[in-house]
């Protein structure tokens, strides 16, 4: 993790130009190889009628970078004549989505790296290999890789790194302010200004507090069950404590109750945590007034912590039981190599995960891309992706922050809340 985003952005590897995939068989018994190599079409010149789905996020359509794709990809094809549907579906409802029913899911999809065991445990996932493989394996780094590898199969195309970090605005917190969040909720604001936002985001953000204090979900690989939960040690406690003051404080505003972009705009908040995908939204809000930094330390009974926000990647992935296999991988690579990384990056500012995008001087000059290799090498940890933690800890984890707003968590019943907790999720 210490090096692999430097690497990102000054490393310089051949790029393969081609797509393609393997053939071996996957976790469940199912074939989810992608079998079809590039310039797969109709044989004899022949134009072949096809259809493909397509889910991606919204910023992907609104800046209209996917339809500029997918008519660059069909001009490059002149053996498919394709006729596509594009649907707004998050990298992180991906995998809820696709698992309703993988027969009518997209043929390809964009996923968070976290999804990838139960996608490929449900067997709604191709395994990627011949110059796809290639392709990723020779422009990406290592650590990002492993993101979107089971035992050694590939089953994703990583294309920009998934993590949250710090904004906050320059006219209510400075550069010093923002290092711990004791000086963020110090600093004296007018009245009607919330110096930090709260945001669990199912646990996601959340994490950052319990991990940052040393704690675990199974183990420190996310994967071992029988190691249990300790969120209900005496830390835990400490950590579950210091977060009812922090939700209770009237400086601190609460998700659901009042928006992020509501306060941005009228310069009513100090800080918050967001990722890359919204850096537009609140540039254009803020102009030269938005900073950014790492999330920042926080202080439980006299003990310093650095939070530990979770990192992965944001991947494209293919459809194992797409009908048109060999153009769907074929789609899948155009849109993880390098020419459209550099291009998603400029019409999204998502940061490429391809290591030659990733050289350019615009993204090594670029603060957002500073501040993400400072994210994920200072403030992060590797996002577990096992299926048990995928099944449980996203609905059980939100249930704490809730519970310390609604009043059902108090620092008198906390330790049998935790208890609770922690039993819920090993069952």
């Amino acid at each position: 993790m210490k090096k692999f985003l430097a690497a990102a952005l000054t490393a310089a590897m051949t790029m393969a130009l081609l797509t393609g995939c393997g053939g071996d068989k996957a976790a469940g018994g199912a074939n989810q190889s992608a079998a079809a190599g590039a310039g797969a079409g109709a044989a004899g010149g022949e134009v072949k009628d096809i259809a493909l789905k397509v889910w991606c996020p919204q910023n992907q359509v609104d800046t209209g970078l996917m339809d500029e794709q997918q008519k660059a990809f069909a001009a490059e094809h002149p053996e498919y004549n394709i006729t596509w549907t594009t649907e707004i579906v998050g990298e992180d409802k991906c995998q809820e989505s696709v698992l309703k029913d993988v027969g009518a899911a997209a043929d390809v999809f964009m996923f968070s790296s976290d999804q990838i065991n139960s996608l490929v445990e449900a067997g709604a996932i191709a395994r990627l290999g011949g110059s796809t493989e290639t392709m990723v394996k020779e422009n990406t780094a290592q650590s990002v890789i492993d993101t979107v590898t089971i035992d050694g199969a590939l089953y994703g195309i990583p294309f920009t790194h998934n993590t949250f970090f710090m904004y906050y605005d320059k006219t209510i917190l400075s550069e010093e302010d923002v290092t711990s969040l004791e000086k963020i909720m110090a600093k004296e604001t007018a009245d009607n200004v919330y110096n930090f936002y709260f945001e669990s985001a199912g646990g996601w953000k959340l994490g950052a507090f319990y991990y940052g204090a040393g704690l675990n979900v199974f183990g420190p690989s996310g994967s071992d069950v029988a190691a249990g939960v300790d969120w209900n040690n005496e830390t835990g406690v400490a950590v579950t404590n210091y977060l009812i003051d922090l939700i209770n404080n009237p400086k601190c505003a609460y998700d659901g109750e009042i928006s992020v972009s509501e306060l941005v705009g009228d310069h009513r908040l100090g800080a918050w945590f967001d990722g890359s995908w919204n850096y537009n939204l609140y540039k254009e809000a803020l102009g030269d007034d938005m900073g950014m930094a790492i999330i920042p330390t926080f202080n439980v009974n006299g003990t310093d912590y650095q939070m530990k926000g979770f990192y992965g990647s944001k991947a494209i992935g293919v459809n194992a039981k797409s009908q048109n296999m060999a153009a769907a991988v074929q789609f899948a690579a155009f849109l993880g190599n390098e020419a459209n990384q550099t291009l998603r990056y400029e019409k999204s500012a998502q940061i490429p995960a391809n290591l030659k995008a990733g050289e350019s001087e615009a993204v090594q000059a670029d603060p957002l891309a500073i501040v993400i290799l400072d994210e994920a090498n200072n403030a992060s940890i590797a996002q577990p992706s096992s299926s048990e933690f995928s099944a449980k800890y996203w609905t059980y984890a939100n249930t704490i922050p809730t519970e310390i707003r609604s009043g059902d968590i108090t620092k008198e019943n906390v330790q049998e809340k935790l208890d609770t907790f922690a039993e819920a999720m090993t069952q």
